[in-house]
Formats: structure tokens, C-alpha cells, sequence
């Protein structure tokens, strides 16, 4: 079959206008993509490992078609500023910060240009977002719903030790989220027919001395707020909580894994794995302040029988039966 010269200007303008989207579908071979990566932690954990996977199904292998410039802050808010603002000076096309709303503020902060994904809880009354369809600036990201779980937290705390009366509340009063919290898990605590009572930590040091003043109080049960100190500190705070036999309940698995009674959060490597796609989009041109903050759609709640078992308790096989994974 012969085409005319009408036929052949038809089919090359439209693999003019098809090029530029058939080149979004995939990395550009030859061309290397500089990531910066921002963490309150202390170094690279499992977390890390699943960001890398989420790169790769995409196509981003580090050392091939992408660099990334990792930085850890050593769960230290001085050293986390100094880091953020000397990612912000090298010339990178995305800078990834992890950690929280501590993390995401110091990167909203120090970072004016480059776009930024973060990980945070409830980024708009935290001041990180304008909101959630379109964040504005160059910050975007997922929020983890810190705030909200918290009183799905206090509920399976109570279906996991039903005779609990009096649980204490570790929290950092500093944030510009507490009063949220603390309103929130009152109305639920009246609901539960539980008293709370609130134990505030500014420092570490106050650690061990709010566990001592827990059982002064005769709470008989704890529920830590997610915090980044606390998560820094939980081998600790676990240790403690199992030193004065006080069943806790946390938002994230690895408290549980430390010993801990148990968590309910979102699944955290699937958050991270999230986070690829967001570095995905914005390297083939979208613009940050257009990408609306996503939710977590998969929680895990994560018990820790031998836990419960020293601490004498028995935990109903309905909550059992409801758990992601029972740790024996």
C-alpha cells in the first residue's frame, strides 16, 4: 500500500507530538538524576531499602541513572538544619526528607527551591502545606495520619487490657500539634470510660523520671504520642515501660519489635516506597506545589505476645485475629 504526501506529514507529525510523552514512560538512558536524601536518623534501616525498591521499579538505579546524596542527622535538630541547608545549596532535582514534621519544617526552612518530599503527620495544621490538594511552595508529600490514630491507638489499648481505667500519656509538649492530640484522645477517652493523664517530656533526660512519676500515678497503661525523640529513644522507652509493668501501645512496629506491647500505624515501608513515585513525577517535570499530599492506605497493628505474657495479660483472640503480625 502507498501513502501520498498527505499521509506521510500525518504520520510524522504525530511522532513529533508523540515523542516527548513516549520518553516520559522511562528514565532517559544517559542522563543521571541527583537525589538528595534528608533523615533524623542515625543511618540506613530497612526503610531505606524499600525507598531503593520503589526507585527501582521505576527504573532509577542508584550509581546508573541516579546519584543520591544521603545525609543523616543523628536524630539532632542543629545537625539537621546545617545538613538541610547544604542540600540546599548543591544543585539537585529533588531532595527527599524524612523524619516528621521536625524534619519536614527544617527542610521548609532551609530549603527554598528545590522540591522537597517529606513524610510528615498532619502537614497543614503543622504549617508544612497551605493543604492537602494543592500544597503550594515546593514542599509536597504523605501525611501519616500521626494525629488522627492516635485514638484508634487508645481503643485497641483498652480492647487489649479491658480493665485499664487510667492511662498515662507521654507527649512532647512543644509541638504545635499537642492541643489537637490531647483534645482529641480526651473525647475519646470519655468514651472509653478512661481517665487520662498527661505526662509531658521536653528532653530525654525526663525519660526515665516520667516513667517513675507513671507509676506514682497508678496509671495502668501508656500510650506514647509519635514523636522523633521518642522514636530515637524507644529501645529505652520499651525497657521502661516493661521495667514498671506498664502495657503500651505506639505508632510504629519497631517499638514492638524492642518489646513493646503494641502499635498501630501505617506500614511505613510502603510509605516509603510511596515517596519513589513522588520523585518520579517531579524528575519528568511536575511541579510540587501542584502534587497533593497522599494518605496511607495499608495499617498495621503489630502485638507482641510474649510481651503480654510477662506482663501477665491475655489478649482477646479477636484482637488477635485482627493483628498483621503477633510476635511470639
Amino acid at each position: 500500500m502507498r501513502l501520498g504526501t498527505v499521509g506521510l506529514v500525518a504520520i510524522l507529525a504525530v511522532s513529533i507530538l508523540a515523542g516527548p510523552f513516549a520518553a516520559e514512560a522511562e528514565p532517559q538512558p544517559g542522563t543521571t538524576a541527583r537525589l538528595g536524601y534528608l533523615s533524623f536518623r542515625s543511618g540506613p534501616s530497612y526503610l531505606e531499602e524499600a525507598f531503593r525498591q520503589g526507585l527501582r521499579k521505576l527504573g532509577y538505579v542508584d550509581g546508573q541513572n541516579l546519584s543520591i546524596e544521603f545525609r543523616w542527622a543523628d536524630w539532632k535538630a542543629d545537625r539537621a538544619s546545617a545538613l538541610a541547608t547544604e542540600l540546599g545549596r548543591l544543585k539537585l532535582d529533588v531532595i527527599v526528607s524524612t523524619g516528621g514534621n521536625v524534619m519536614a519544617l527544617i527542610a521548609k526552612k532551609a530549603i527554598k527551591t528545590t522540591p522537597v518530599v517529606f513524610t510528615a503527620g498532619d502537614p497543614v495544621r503543622a504549617g508544612i502545606v497551605s493543604s492537602l490538594d494543592r500544597p503550594g511552595g515546593n514542599l509536597t508529600g504523605i501525611n501519616l495520619l500521626v494525629i488522627e490514630l492516635n485514638t484508634k491507638r487508645l481503643e485497641l489499648l483498652k480492647e487489649a487490657v479491658p480493665t485499664v481505667s487510667r492511662v498515662a500519656v507521654m507527649r512532647d509538649p512543644t509541638r504545635p500539634t499537642n492541643a489537637v492530640v490531647s483534645r482529641d484522645l480526651e473525647r475519646a477517652a470519655a468514651a472509653l470510660r478512661v481517665k487520662l493523664q498527661m505526662f509531658d517530656v521536653r528532653e530525654r533526660r525526663e525519660i526515665d523520671d516520667t516513667f517513675v512519676a507513671m507509676t506514682k500515678a497508678r496509671v495502668g497503661a501508656v500510650l506514647v504520642v509519635s514523636d522523633a525523640m521518642f522514636t530515637a529513644q524507644h529501645e529505652r522507652i520499651v525497657d521502661l515501660a516493661a521495667r514498671h509493668r506498664l502495657p503500651g501501645v505506639f505508632e510504629w512496629r519497631e517499638f514492638v519489635e524492642a518489646g513493646g506491647l503494641m502499635s498501630y500505624g501505617p506500614s511505613i515501608a510502603d510509605m516509603y516506597r510511596l515517596l519513589a513515585t513522588y520523585v518520579d513525577k517531579i524528575l519528568k517535570g511536575a511541579k510540587p506545589a501542584d502534587l497533593p499530599v497522599e494518605q496511607p492506605t495499608k495499617f498495621e497493628l503489630v502485638i507482641n505476645l510474649k510481651t503480654a505474657k510477662a506482663l501477665g495479660l491475655n489478649i482477646p483472640p479477636s484482637l488477635l485475629l485482627r493483628a498483621d503480625q503477633v510476635i511470639e
